[in-house]
């Protein structure tokens, strides 16, 4: 049977579709990496360097790269430009909300921070739902619109949530911490946005999944592709990722490894749970074991410093924390056996204060061989790594789709 013309033919991909890969394959290398070569764009494609021309010309075009003549160069010959990404032509919002704060930042492709806020929560109790959501509105509105005269567009907003989130629509299903049940926070936002904001997408996902996100993208797990990510702050929470990709589940909550029970007869848990991993290593708990008052920003810094001081409860209330850190990571490390283990938030304190008791304890807990393969790292972004993971979010489709996301934009 003849194909008619202009189909492909039968186990054939589209040019189209290999024209918005390879695309999306340049785009994404300049936005994670910085400023790269024809030369090495050409490998990261594995085209030859007459269709990476084309695809660098097509993003220039769209203003989305620009190419650049070194200013320093010390071989001989002409010097190769190089391809950078054009950070206020595409711009996205990055939203966290945390419990101790909400965290605003407008970021330009290529990760460039054009702006950013923080709110601390009102003197008179946990914000509801409606008033974090005006709450953010104002955020994205103090940040300031991409100008249109000079061509910039808003291309999505990102936001980092404490809780289970429907990634499909935005829906948080359940954030015990912020005491939120089945919130439609991406339709609420945008009914509440006006001007150019209100005509972007909007994306959730979860805090933790969001700061393996950022790791991965711009942080310490660049170039892993095997790792989980774990962080404390109120609670606990934790992104993976195997192959490369991150790993939702069945209907995206994977990864709620704060509420994995390493106690059963410990602490009643706010999920309802009992002896949940946040019961007994979340920072409020820590604190609250050292015998001192929680600070604002929910830093363990006051506890290391008392035991660095002498401090008993201090020093019981980090080792108790060191032991069902290792609990914990003992049986990470035998169901998923992650080649790196990040620790974000509250959890870099705990490490580098009790890294030897971690190991100590960790000796006694899961099997030896599959802890030995994993290696253990600080974030590299510390505190905004989840922030800068609703940035990639938001950058995705773009990403995805250079060209044709940038149609969609500017018809909104």
């Amino acid at each position: 049977m003849s194909v008619p013309p202009g189909q492909p033919q039968a186990g054939q991909v589209p040019q189209a579709e290999v024209r918005q890969h390879n695309l999306s394959v340049v785009l994404r290398r300049v936005h994670t990496a910085g400023a790269a070569s024809r030369s090495e764009l050409t490998r990261a494609t594995g085209v030859n360097r007459s269709t990476t021309a084309a695809l660098v010309a097509a993003l220039a075009r769209a203003g989305l790269v620009r190419e650049e003549i070194p200013r320093t160069h010390r071989s001989a010959g002409r010097p190769s430009p190089m391809v950078l990404p054009v950070p206020e032509r595409a711009q996205v919002i990055a939203l966290e909300v945390g419990v101790e704060r909400i965290r605003a930042e407008r970021v330009g492709l290529g990760g460039e921070v054009l702006a950013d806020r923080t709110l601390l929560p009102p003197d008179d109790g946990p914000a509801t739902f409606e008033e974090t959501v005006d709450r953010l509105a104002g955020l994205v509105e103090s940040l300031g619109e991409p100008a249109a005269a000079g061509d910039e567009q808003g291309v999505g907003i990102g936001i980092a949530v404490p809780g289970l989130v429907r990634r499909a629509d935005g829906l948080v299903r359940f954030a015990p911490n912020l005491e939120w049940t089945d919130q439609p926070l991406a339709a609420a936002l945008t009914g509440r946005l006006a001007g150019p904001w209100s005509r972007v997408p909007v994306a959730v996902g979860n805090d933790a999944d969001l700061g393996a996100l950022g790791e991965h993208a711009r942080g310490a797990a660049r170039g892993y592709d095997d790792f989980v990510y774990i962080s404390a702050n109120v609670g606990v929470g934790g992104g993976l990722f195997c192959g490369g990709v991150p790993v939702r589940g069945h209907r995206g909550y994977a990864g709620e490894i704060g509420h994995m029970v390493v106690n059963p007869s410990g602490r009643t848990c706010r999920c309802g749970a009992r002896g949940c991993w946040e019961t007994e290593i979340g920072t409020d708990v820590v604190i609250g074991a050292a015998g001192l008052e929680v600070p604002p920003d929910h830093s363990l810094t006051c506890v290391v410093e008392a035991a660095e001081a002498g401090d008993e409860r201090a020093v019981r209330a980090l080792d108790d924390a060191a032991r069902w850190l290792a609990v914990g990571l003992g049986n990470l490390a035998v169901v998923l056996s992650p080649r790196l283990v990040i620790f974000g938030g509250g959890l870099q304190d705990i490490y580098e204060a009790t890294f030897d008791r971690i190991e100590r304890y960790g000796a006694t807990t899961g099997l030896a061989r599959s802890r030995a393969a994993s290696t253990h790292r600080r974030s590299a972004l510390a505190h905004r790594a989840p922030l800068v993971g609703a940035a990639e979010l938001a950058f995705a489709p773009l990403l995805d789709d250079p060209l044709g996301a940038l149609r969609a934009a500017a018809s909104q």
